[in-house]
């Protein structure tokens, strides 16, 4: 998955993506720092070499919002506050996925629309993702409410474009 994911992007990665990559990957079994880079390395296929200066730093404040823990053999593991953010971005992604295969069965013009649609979900995602540990309880259930309307939005529009491709794929037959 990840594997294709870069394949689409290439090696820019997104303001925010270390983080939930990080999240994502400890909800599996504990890791130290030097694993985590190993692993995304692997993952990638060596097109993403995430540097110490970028993980340890990043361990670092997700340590400070209690969504990781270290133990004593360096390793560092989700917490329960770090596995319910990596299940509700589990959740989106999913939501998220679906859309995009619909989007990009609908030929160019989803293609363009997708990656419309990319930016403007990494943009709220840096934006969330950024601003979590600041957010109330109250507010990040706004956002996903948000998020979960938008999506909705965003299916029904796709599903009336496909109803009027059909209709005029119809008249010219």
């Amino acid at each position: 998955m990840i594997t294709d994911w870069f394949s689409r992007v290439g090696s820019a990665i997104p303001r925010g993506f270390s983080r939930h990559y990080i999240l994502e990957i400890l909800s599996d079994q504990p890791m130290t720092g030097k694993e985590i880079i190993d692993k995304a390395t692997v993952q990638t296929e060596g097109k993403w070499k995430p540097s110490p200066g970028l993980i340890y730093p990043l361990l670092g404040r997700l340590l400070e919002e209690g969504l990781i823990e270290e133990h004593e053999n360096g390793r560092y593991r989700i917490t329960k506050k770090g596995t319910s953010i990596a299940s509700d971005i589990k959740y989106a992604h999913n939501i998220i996925q679906k859309h995009l295969d619909v989007v990009f069965r609908i030929g160019n013009m989803g293609r363009f629309m997708t990656m419309d649609l990319l930016d403007r979900i990494f943009t709220i995602g840096s934006t969330l993702s950024s601003n979590l540990n600041r957010m109330t309880e109250e507010e990040k259930n706004k956002y996903k409410e948000f998020l979960v309307n938008e999506l909705n939005k965003l299916s029904k529009q796709e599903k009336l474009q496909i109803q009027d491709k059909k209709i005029d794929e119809n008249n010219i037959l």
